[in-house]
C-alpha cells in the first residue's frame, strides 16, 4: 500500500522573536502544553483508587489471614518476628513463674530438691526451655520432671498453642511467597492500542504476550471501556463501565497464548465507539482497561494482569508490526518489535458514519430496481430474488461485470436505474 511521504519544510523564525513561555516557569509552562491524564488503572495494573472514610475498620479483622497476606512484605515479615518473639517471651514468664511460685529458685543448689525443670534456674533459662519446647528442639539439659502437674498442664498448651501459631504464620507465609502476582510481570500488554481497517471493518486492536515459556493455562481477555457518562433523566455516573466485545460469544476471548496475539474488537452498532471518529477520539476521556486472566501452570494458581490505554495511546489508522518469523524447524518471536507499530490507510470518520456512506453507495441502484420491478407487476418472490442478486454484484470489487439478463424487459429495467 503506497502511502504519501511529505518532505521536511525548513521555517526560519526571526532572532527577535521569542520562543512561547519564556519568561515563565517551567512547569508551568508544562502544565499547560500537556494535559494531566488521570488513570482509573495504571499500565503496570495497579488501581489508581484510594479507600476512604472506612469506618468500619473491624471488618478487616474477621478475616485477619487475608489481611496479613495483603500486608507489605517489610510489615509483613515484622508481625511474623513480632507473633513468635511474644509467643515464647508469654510461656517464658509462664514456666519462670511456676518455678518461683513452687520454690525452685531458692533450691537450686539443693540437689535433694525435685524442681518442676531441672536446670531452670531464672528468667533467661525459662524463655530458652519456652523455645526448646514450641519449636520441638529439645538440648536434653533442661526437662521437666513428673512431680510438676502445672508444668505438664502448661506443656500441652504451649504444644497446641505453638502449633497453631506455626500453621498460621506459616501458611501466611508461604501464601504471600506462592502469590501469582509477579507472574503477571511476564505478560506483557503494547504500549499503545490501534485503530484501523480489518477484513473491511474498522477495528480496535492490542497486543499481549507473555515472556516465559511456561504457558497460561486456560488464559481469557477482558476489556472494559472507563468513561463518565449522563443518563436521560440527568443523573452523572462517574466512570461508567462498558463492556468491549472481544469475542466473547464466539470463544475468540480463548487465547492460546504461546506467541504473542493480537486482540481485536470490531467496531459495529454495539460498540461503545460506534460513533468515535479520530476527531472526536483526541478530545474524548476515556480509558480502556484490559484485564488477562489464567491459571499458572507450575503451580495451578489463578493470575491476572492489567494495563489500560487512554484517549492518547490509541493510535488511529495504525497496524502492529509482525513479529512471529519462521526459522529452521521453529518459530521465532522479536519483542524487540512488539510495541511497534506503522501507520496505513484508514478513514477518519467513526463507524458509523463509515457504514452510513458504504449504504448510500448501495441503496440507490436496489431501491429504484425494486420500485420498477414492482411497479410491472412481478411476483413479490421474484422481486426478491432480482434485488438480492443485484445486492451481491453491488458488494463485488471489480464493477466490470455484467449481471446476468433474465429477460429483454428486465435488462432495460437495469440500465434505466444506473443512469
Amino acid at each position: 500500500m503506497e502511502q504519501d511521504v511529505e518532505s521536511p519544510a525548513i521555517i526560519r523564525q526571526p532572532k527577535s522573536t521569542k520562543p512561547a513561555g519564556e519568561g515563565f516557569p517551567k512547569q508551568l509552562v508544562e502544565k499547560t502544553r500537556e494535559k494531566k491524564i488521570q488513570r482509573y488503572v495504571q499500565k503496570d495494573g495497579k488501581c489508581n483508587v484510594h479507600h476512604g472514610n472506612v469506618r468500619e475498620t473491624y471488618r478487616y479483622l474477621t478475616d485477619i489471614f487475608t489481611t496479613l497476606v495483603d500486608l507489605k512484605w517489610g510489615l509483613n515479615l515484622f508481625i511474623f518476628v513480632l507473633v513468635y518473639t511474644v509467643t515464647w517471651l508469654f510461656f517464658g514468664f509462664m514456666w519462670w513463674l511456676i518455678a518461683y511460685l513452687r520454690g525452685d529458685l531458692d533450691h537450686i543448689a539443693d540437689n535433694q530438691w525435685t524442681p518442676c525443670v531441672n536446670n531452670l534456674n531464672g528468667f533467661v533459662s525459662a524463655f530458652l526451655f519456652s523455645i526448646e519446647t514450641e519449636t520441638t528442639i529439645g538440648y536434653g539439659y533442661r526437662v521437666i520432671t513428673d512431680k510438676c502437674p502445672e508444668g505438664i498442664l502448661l506443656l500441652l498448651i504451649q504444644s497446641v498453642l505453638g502449633s497453631i501459631v506455626n500453621a498460621f504464620m506459616v501458611g501466611c507465609m508461604f501464601v504471600k511467597i506462592s502469590q501469582p502476582k509477579k507472574r503477571a510481570e511476564t505478560l506483557v500488554f503494547s504500549t499503545n492500542a490501534v485503530i484501523s481497517m480489518r477484513d473491511g471493518r474498522l477495528c480496535l486492536m492490542f497486543r499481549v504476550g507473555d515472556l516465559r515459556n511456561s504457558h497460561i493455562v486456560e488464559a481469557s481477555i477482558r476489556a472494559k471501556l472507563i468513561k463518565s457518562k449522563q443518563t436521560k433523566e440527568g443523573e452523572f455516573i462517574p466512570l461508567n463501565q462498558t463492556d468491549i466485545h472481544v469475542g466473547y460469544n464466539t470463544g475468540d476471548d480463548r487465547l492460546f497464548l504461546v506467541s504473542p496475539l493480537i486482540i481485536s474488537h470490531e467496531i459495529n452498532r454495539h460498540s461503545p465507539f460506534w460513533e468515535i471518529s479520530q476527531a472526536n477520539l483526541a478530545k474524548d476521556e476515556l480509558e480502556i482497561v484490559v484485564i488477562l486472566e489464567g491459571m499458572v501452570e507450575a503451580t495451578g494458581m489463578t493470575c491476572q494482569a492489567r494495563s489500560s490505554y487512554v484517549s492518547s495511546e490509541i493510535k488511529w489508522g495504525y497496524r502492529f508490526t509482525p513479529v512471529l518469523t519462521l526459522e529452521d524447524g521453529f518459530y521465532e518471536v522479536d519483542y524487540n518489535s512488539f510495541h511497534n507499530i506503522y501507520e496505513t490507510n484508514t478513514p477518519s470518520c467513526s463507524a458509523r458514519e463509515l457504514a452510513d456512506m458504504t449504504g448510500r453507495l448501495r441503496l440507490p441502484l436496489t431501491w429504484s430496481l425494486a420500485s420498477k420491478l414492482s411497479q410491472q407487476g412481478l411476483p413479490e418472490t421474484q422481486l426478491e430474488t432480482i434485488v438480492k442478486e443485484h445486492a451481491d454484484l453491488d458488494s463485488k470489487e471489480d464493477g466490470s461485470r455484467e449481471p446476468p439478463e433474465r429477460n429483454g424487459e428486465i435488462a432495460n429495467l437495469e440500465s434505466e436505474s444506473k443512469v
